[in-house]
């Protein structure tokens, strides 16, 4: 993601650091984190485009600490401020890989610790693998139904979780989610990427299309070469960092996992706890592709062809950061009361405190057992035209509305003119000609009262159409509207045998 003197990585309304959702996220060259005079700087930027915020330990809002890159400096002081605050520090790299986190530090039972390694001897293992890839399958398959309309692969995913419940092993368990997410992913293959139609020339062909999550690159989802997996894998880059979050929090071993197997590369337990979140992510990155364009200025392609983040695109979906953590929070508590129940000392003890939904202490309380839910941000707003923000429900800002009406008027006409030589249409219209040419032929002049003549018509009838509507004169005379309208504004003078019959729906008598 290098720098361009091209491409803008910032807004130009983006002159101050301020909290939005309690989430700051830091880009550029030349961070820095420091405490000054008992307050947190932050300041990022790239070049002459610097930012910069100062916080106080009271009222500041701040919940996540979040930076992009590698490039700068953070003081031990910022990390002791942010640590009494309960603010979590994030770092994640360019690509999305999660490099550091850090959070509030509490005591941790060693008992706990214990009864997690020992997960796979105990059953525990089995029964949380269980669980959390029953909910993952459950939301794919209600993302496949109501979202991608994909009745048949819904139904596919549903079998699948059928199975889950039956198995007897965890590489079973993990057969069946590996076959879920093959049906589920080959559901989002053809779903658009809209771009405003101002920049659809610099966009690649295979940015328009979701494609498929393995990468031409490197076979796996990393290095996403297409904007809507490049977005997935950031979105799910700072899942897993509430997850780790979340476990460290709860005195969980982040690294022993129970689906995923041990790696040096990665915490396996947050990898597990990430699964049943999945779907609301998938969900999220649906509705802001179905919400409106993005803009190309917010991704850069590498040399290689993967697809990157601009850092004011990645500041705008790390805001969610904060419904993440409360959604991955009963998981990660429900890990802990496995593992706390499968311990043989058990018994004796309380149940480990839920620290991350205070859901004991909102049962005491007499409140519910559900815990509130952190709502989602919307995604921005922008003209599918040119690409600008826009407020309100509307599609286009006020410069190309014109635009755009005129361009429908035209696609409108031009399918009316096809629709209007259809065989059918033809047929009726050379039926309603007959029609008329045998009542023209049939009509007898001297049934014509006396007093209707061009004169009576032009001076007593006419001017009292004005009063009638096009539709009474179309069915009056049957008529088409068009020459209904003419009728009445004048442009067209109809036959005498209808003036009879307008006289009659006037009043005109003589």
């Amino acid at each position: 993601m290098a720098a361009s003197a091209n491409v803008s990585q910032f807004s130009q309304s983006r002159n101050l650091l301020v909290p939005r959702h309690g989430v700051v996220t830091l880009f550029g060259y030349g961070i820095r984190v420091y405490v000054d005079r008992g307050h947190l700087i932050l300041k990022d930027g790239i070049g002459s485009d610097r930012c910069e915020a100062r916080f106080a330990r009271v009222g500041h809002g701040l919940r996540r600490l979040v930076v992009i890159g590698s490039d700068g400096i953070v003081s031990l002081s910022a990390i002791r401020w942010l640590a009494d605050q309960d603010a979590a520090f994030v770092m994640l790299d360019r690509d999305g890989k999660v490099l550091i986190t850090t959070g509030p530090v509490r005591t941790s039972d060693a008992r706990l610790r214990r009864s997690q390694a020992l997960a796979e001897s105990t059953g525990a293992s089995l029964q949380l693998t269980r669980e959390l890839i029953a909910q993952k399958l459950s939301g794919q398959e209600k993302v496949a139904r109501d979202k991608l309309e994909r009745l048949d692969i819904a139904n596919c995913i549903s079998s699948f979780r059928c199975q889950v419940d039956l198995a007897r092993g965890t590489s079973t368990i993990r057969q069946c989610e590996s076959l879920g997410a093959k049906a589920y992913w080959s559901a989002w293959h053809d779903i658009p990427v809209g771009f405003p139609r101002n920049e659809i020339r610099r966009v690649p062909r295979h940015w328009q299309v979701f494609g498929t999550r393995e990468s031409p690159l490197t076979n796996s989802p990393r290095l996403a070469v297409n904007p809507a997996n490049a977005i997935l894998n950031y979105l799910y880059a700072i899942l897993e960092a509430e997850a780790r979050l979340a476990a460290s929090t709860l005195g969980l071993d982040p690294g022993i996992g129970v689906l995923h197997v041990d790696s040096r590369t990665r915490d396996s337990l947050a990898c597990d706890l990430m699964e049943p979140v999945r779907p609301l992510v998938d969900v999220y990155l649906f509705n802001w592709l179905a919400r409106g364009p993005l803009k190309r200025n917010w991704f850069f392609e590498e040399r290689d062809g993967s697809c990157r983040l601009m850092g004011e695109f990645a500041q705008m979906i790390g805001d969610a950061a904060l419904t993440w953590r409360s959604a991955v929070a009963p998981y990660a508590e429900r890990a802990a009361q496995i593992f706390w129940a499968s311990a043989k000392s058990a018994a004796s003890h309380r149940s480990p405190a839920t620290r991350l939904t205070q859901r004991y202490r909102s049962i005491a309380k007499g409140g519910g057992e559900n815990p509130a839910k952190t709502p989602v941000p919307e995604s921005p707003r922008l003209c599918k035209l040119c690409g600008t923000h826009i407020m309100g429900h509307q599609k286009f800002c006020s410069k190309c509305a014109p635009t755009n009406s005129k361009e429908a008027l035209i696609a409108a006409s031009r399918k009316g003119r096809i629709a209007a030589q259809t065989p059918q249409v033809l047929a009726r219209l050379g039926e309603k000609q007959r029609s008329h040419q045998i009542a023209q032929r049939n009509w007898n002049p001297a049934n014509q009262p006396d007093w209707l003549n061009e004169t009576a018509y032009d001076g007593k009838i006419h001017p009292r159409l004005a009063d009638v509507t096009i539709s009474t004169i179309a069915l009056t005379l049957g008529v088409s509207l068009p020459y209904a309208s003419d009728i009445r504004a004048g442009r067209r003078r109809p036959h005498p045998r209808h003036w009879l019959s307008l006289a009659q729906l006037v009043g005109v008598n003589k």
